[in-house]
């Protein structure tokens, strides 16, 4: 049984979230993927075609599971927040289309940084 205590609201999840993509690089490849993503189940509805619906799990977490194992150097919250995650994802992406995404990990952490344990930190 685990002794972790379990996030209660999307507002307590939230600052996770932000915590979780704090390089620039994940949340970019996040944002590849939240598009991509919206775009297939677009061109479902365009088209009629509910075939694109399959791709869009695939488009929408690929790269963003590859940032997170390979960049952040973290598991997806998505594996134990789905929905609060989906929903961070789209207010991530918003946040970034509007140029505020850096003023909010910085306004949670302090810095635009990502922590100095993130696997591709380049430091002098």
């Amino acid at each position: 049984m685990s002794t972790e205590t379990r996030i209660e609201s999307f507002e307590e999840f939230w600052p996770f979230y932000v915590g979780e993509h704090r390089n620039p690089l994940c949340r970019g490849l996040h944002y590849a993927g939240t598009s991509i993503a919206i775009g297939t189940v677009v061109a479902a509805v365009v088209t009629l075609n509910p075939v694109w619906l399959l791709a869009t799990p695939i488009v929408g977490y690929g790269p963003a599971w590859v940032a997170h194992f390979f960049i952040e150097g973290n598991r997806p919250a998505s594996f134990k927040y789905p929905l609060w995650s989906f929903v961070a994802d789209l207010k991530m992406l918003k946040l970034a289309a509007a140029g505020k995404m850096g003023d909010e990990v910085a306004r949670l952490y302090g810095s635009t940084f990502p922590a100095p344990d993130a696997p591709l930190l380049a430091t002098g």
